[in-house]
């Protein structure tokens, strides 16, 4: 695998483009992505049962296991919006389909942003006929920046890998800083390959890496309406088909994993508010499953996130937060540490308190980046998720959000 700058429009017959249509004040509201040929389609939504009307539309539209092209906006989420609100999905998709000669059943819909107000679809409907003729293989950083609402940056990634003596190419996008929480989907996101597989092969993958990747995430325990991953294979790279346990599946898969795994990555480095990225890691769980609970329950906890946030080597906070998350674990077994950049400490051995320096602790604890390592020396199972500190500006960011 060969990490490469770039993102959806990296693999070959993908282009984009992203303008300003009026949603928002200033900033890109709406992005377009298109495949000159149809592709292989997958998708992972929401589990929230309030589901926005896109979510409803794309979610027929994965079935097909069929599509074309991508119309996202922000500013608006489209969400609780009623009977309206999926015409209005439906809409977007038929003067999508209309300008790309395909069928509205290929379109997939995707909003972000206030839940709760009607969209204004005579700015849809422009900013779809003004996003049209701008799309280019060179537009995949305007589509990034088009879909962020809350975000600092634009978030894309991008790997090759040979299979069969082709070149292979996966992208990404995607946008999330608030409403973050292992519950997939966790963001919009949207990714790209020329790979030739077939849509099964392809759910199926998507499924397992949103396990390790989406769902290990967390900002501030919140899963929004509208969390949407999709993902769009044309086939164009002309490789043998990839096949779920052959060589090929598991290079490739490497790949799609570094493509959604960085995704993940920004996203929680720009948690609304934070100025800690926080990496926690179970190791020697008694399973696998048990060991994504334990580490999940940490990120997640606004204590532990609130401790991170002064810089306060709190571990018992951990530790409460794995006895409360339903993993099996014997806590007098665990040891604990904290690192950064700046050194290592140890807190816990065996389940009992280790004397430690508070000065080093918080020198360590003030740097960006800090990883966390819970050893429970119970069995092989281990497990990475990752979160960020809350701070005083989430409150402020989500307090005047809709103003």
């Amino acid at each position: 695998m060969e990490i490469i700058k770039g993102g959806v429009t990296s693999p070959a017959g993908f282009k984009a483009a992203g303008i300003h249509a009026g949603l928002k004040k200033a900033k890109k509201d709406m992005a377009f992505l298109l495949s000159s040929a149809d592709a292989v389609t997958a998708g992972v939504f929401t589990t929230n049962k309030v589901k926005a009307a896109p979510v409803i539309w794309d979610q027929g539209v994965a079935l097909s296991g069929i599509a074309r092209a991508v119309v996202i906006n922000s500013g608006n989420a489209n969400a609780c919006t009623g009977r309206q609100g999926l015409l209005d999905a439906e809409e977007t998709a038929a003067a999508a389909a209309a300008l790309a000669g395909t069928e509205k059943g290929k379109v997939y819909v995707c909003s972000t942003g206030v839940i709760g107000v009607p969209m204004d679809m005579d700015k849809i409907k422009a900013g779809v006929s003004a996003l049209y003729p701008l799309l280019s293989e060179d537009g995949g950083e305007d589509a990034a920046a088009a879909i962020c609402t809350t975000d600092t940056f634009s978030k894309e990634a991008a790997a090759e890998v040979m299979i069969g003596g082709k070149k292979v190419t996966i992208g990404g996008m995607a946008k999330g800083s608030g409403m973050i929480h292992p519950n997939m989907a966790t963001m919009l996101a949207f990714v790209t390959t020329d790979a030739v597989i077939s849509h099964g092969t392809l759910q199926k993958m998507l499924g397992t890496t949103v396990e390790d990747t989406f769902n290990m995430i967390s900002v501030d325990g919140d899963t929004s309406t509208n969390d949407t991953c999709l993902v769009l294979a044309n086939g164009m790279a002309g490789n043998e088909e990839i096949v779920f346990g052959t060589e090929a599946y598991d290079e490739f898969e490497k790949a799609f994993r570094y493509v959604l795994g960085t995704l993940a990555k920004l996203i929680t480095r720009d948690g609304e508010g934070a100025g800690r990225f926080i990496e926690m890691n179970v190791v020697n769980a008694l399973t696998e499953k048990d060991a994504r609970i334990l580490a999940r329950a940490v990120i997640s906890s606004s204590l532990v996130k609130a401790a991170f946030f002064g810089s306060d080597a709190n571990w018992g906070r951990i530790l409460c937060a794995m006895g409360y998350s339903g993993a099996d674990f014997d806590p007098s077994l665990v040891d604990l540490s904290f690192s950064s950049a700046k050194g290592t400490i140890e807190t816990v051995k065996a389940g009992e308190p280790l004397p430690f320096s508070e000065e080093k602790a918080k020198e360590i604890l003030l740097e960006k980046e800090i990883t966390v390592t819970a050893d429970c020396h119970q069995g092989s199972g281990r497990a990475t998720a990752w979160g960020c500190d809350l701070t005083y500006d989430y409150v402020r960011i989500n307090g005047d959000y809709r103003s």
